[in-house]
């Protein structure tokens, strides 16, 4: 991998149990880049998401994420490699029995945070971060769907990640709260420089908010546009 790419695939395919899901895939993504990985609902989007967190591995061709080797990479290096990645989901997967902190003191402690100090400062950091820093002893339930995915952002930065991947993360909101979601992720990329792949079949937030964009088609990246031509087409 080059200094300047973070992302990388060259022609790769994969399968998902017998059945095909991706085809000669090529694209690379830059170390703090902010880019949209666009296609309806089963275009390959997810699976593609899931090639790059580990959970898929390709059958063929080249896959390098944060100077792991997809292709070749066994499995007991997966958690070493998730904790250079942030995964934010459209359902936002909070723990419902835990409160704000514990959710997070749960994955610090998951991903070999020992100390108490370190631990509770970390969390009052990314809370921060994402603009919920008085949330911290509230239920996911007492939080609106927007609140719970800055909760979900959060998490996901919890590691200093190099690369945050965003599987539909406007998916359950309303439009207003859509758009403050993803200025909150450009915000990361820019300030963090933290690479951020975002997901997304909502071309309103495309065209508002443009970006490099990757069009995904029956498992193929069919088309790359720069952030001046992201369109609705």
């Amino acid at each position: 991998m080059t200094d300047q790419k973070i992302i990388e695939l060259k022609n790769v395919s994969a399968y998902q149990g017998k059945m095909p899901v991706l085809h000669d895939v090529t694209f690379d993504v830059s170390r703090a880049e902010f880019i949209y990985l666009v296609g309806k609902t089963g275009s390959g989007k997810t699976s593609l998401l899931k090639v790059l967190y580990g959970e898929i591995t390709p059958t063929s061709g080249q896959a390098v994420i944060a100077d792991f080797d997809l292709v070749k990479m066994k499995f007991n290096r997966l958690p070493y490699l998730r904790r250079k990645l942030g995964i934010v989901f459209q359902d936002f997967q909070l723990l419902p029995d835990r409160n704000v902190d514990e959710n997070l003191r749960f994955v610090l402690r998951a991903t070999g945070w020992s100390d108490k100090m370190k631990i509770q400062a970390r969390i009052a950091e990314v809370l921060t971060q994402v603009g919920i820093q008085a949330k911290g002893y509230k239920m996911p339930h007492e939080l609106s769907g927007g609140e719970q995915q800055r909760v979900a952002i959060a998490r996901a930065l919890l590691n200093h990640p190099e690369v945050i991947l965003a599987d539909e993360p406007t998916g359950n909101l309303d439009p207003e709260t859509s758009d403050e979601i993803i200025r909150l992720l450009m915000k990361i990329s820019r300030e963090s420089g933290t690479a951020v792949l975002v997901a997304s079949h909502d071309f309103l937030v495309i065209q508002k908010y443009p970006a490099r964009t990757l069009r995904c088609e029956h498992g193929r990246i069919t088309s790359t546009a720069a952030a001046t031509t992201a369109s609705a087409s």
